[in-house]
C-alpha cells in the first residue's frame, strides 16, 4: 500500500478499534485468558507503529469497558497489572513522537494507575507524530450523560444558558473533545455490535467488520479494511 493513501479515500486520519477476542484466542490454544490479553497488547502496539508509519494521525482503542469489571476478579486484576506494565513502558511509544490519552472514569482504578497515566499524558502532550487514545474503563452512555450533566449544573448555576447548547458545546464535555471523529472504526472477532462504544462519535464514521480475533490481527488485516474504507463514497447525509 503506497504510503498515507489508497484507493479513491486518503488514508484515514482517525481509526478507531475494538479490540475483541482475547479470551477465545487464548481458549483455542488451551491458555489462560491473560494470555490472550498478553498477545493482543503486543499487537495494539504493533499496529499503532504501522499507523504512524503510513499517515494516521489518530489510533483510539477500546481497552475496557464500564461493563468489563463483571468478568473475573483475577481477569480484570490481571488487565490492570498488563497496563501498569504498558504505562511503565510508554516512554518507547513516547519517544516515537506518540501522544497518549486515556478516554473514560478513572475514579475506580488504582491510585498508582492514575498517577502512571497522568505522568504520561504529561510527558507526551507536546509529541505530533500520533495521538493513540486508550478507552479505559469507559462507556459511550456514561460518556454522554456525564457531558449532559455538567451542562445541566452549568445552567443550574446560571453559568450556561440552556439555549447556547449546541453539538459543538455538547461534544467539548465528551472524554474526547477536542479529538475529531473517527473516520474508519475497525472490529475484528466476528462481532456486527458497537458495545456502547463511542455512541456519539460514530455518527458518520465507516465501519469494518472482520472475521479475525484481535491477537491474529496483522498490518495485513489493518490495510484489508483501509482499502474497503477507501473505496468508499462518504456522503455525511448527502447525496
Amino acid at each position: 500500500m503506497p504510503e498515507g493513501k489508497t484507493g479513491a479515500l486518503p488514508v484515514p486520519a482517525h481509526i478507531a478499534i475494538i479490540m475483541d477476542g482475547n479470551g477465545r484466542w487464548a481458549k483455542q490454544r488451551g491458555l489462560p485468558r491473560n494470555a490472550g490479553h498478553k498477545q493482543g497488547a503486543k499487537v495494539f502496539q504493533n499496529i499503532c507503529d504501522y499507523c504512524r508509519k503510513i499517515g494516521v494521525k489518530y489510533v483510539t482503542a477500546y481497552a475496557f469497558s464500564t461493563e468489563n469489571w463483571k468478568r473475573p476478579q483475577n481477569e480484570v486484576n490481571a488487565i490492570m497489572e498488563l497496563l501498569r506494565s504498558y504505562l511503565k513502558e510508554a516512554s518507547k511509544q513516547t519517544r516515537k513522537d506518540a501522544r497518549l490519552l486515556f478516554l473514560g472514569d478513572r475514579t475506580p482504578l488504582a491510585d498508582d494507575l492514575q498517577r502512571l497515566m497522568e505522568n504520561v499524558e504529561r510527558e507526551s502532550a507536546n509529541n505530533t507524530g500520533i495521538t493513540i487514545c486508550i478507552a479505559l474503563n469507559y462507556g459511550g452512555r456514561a460518556e454522554i450523560v456525564s457531558s449532559a450533566r455538567e451542562l445541566a449544573r452549568m445552567a443550574a448555576q446560571g453559568k450556561l444558558d440552556p439555549d447556547s447548547i449546541d453539538e459543538s458545546l455538547f461534544e467539548s464535555y465528551l472524554y474526547t473533545g477536542g479529538i475529531p471523529d473517527p473516520d474508519l472504526l475497525i472490529r475484528p472477532s466476528g462481532e456486527l455490535r458497537l458495545s456502547n462504544f463511542l455512541l456519539w462519535q460514530l455518527a458518520y464514521t465507516e465501519f469494518v467488520f472482520q472475521d479475525v480475533l484481535w491477537p491474529d490481527f496483522t498490518t495485513a488485516h489493518l490495510d484489508q479494511a483501509i482499502d474497503q474504507y477507501t473505496k468508499r463514497n462518504r456522503r455525511f447525509g448527502g447525496i
